[in-house]
């Protein structure tokens, strides 16, 4: 799932979405809550499920889980949130 964690990163890269990959050997548990403590506002996970059915499952900084969606969705709506914010 590594390298669908990096799919997703480089696609983000591409729509110039600001991103960090965290490949640390760590547990998710801890990687989560270290983001939260970063005040990191999106945590996208990863995993086998995920890399097969091509989506991410996305948290939010105030511990919202958010549930799957596709790559393409979450893109949309970080760009949506991006358009809105610049008004």
């Amino acid at each position: 799932s590594m390298d669908y964690a990096k799919e997703v990163y480089e696609a983000l890269r591409e729509k110039m979405i600001r991103c960090e990959l965290d490949t640390r050997n760590e547990k998710i548990g801890y990687k989560i809550r270290e983001a939260q403590t970063q005040k990191i506002p999106y945590m996208i996970i990863v995993g086998d499920k995920e890399a097969e059915n091509g989506t991410v499952s996305v948290r939010t900084r105030a511990g919202g889980d958010e549930g799957s969606m596709q790559v393409e969705d979450f893109i949309a709506k970080l760009g949506e949130e991006v358009a809105t914010r610049a008004k």
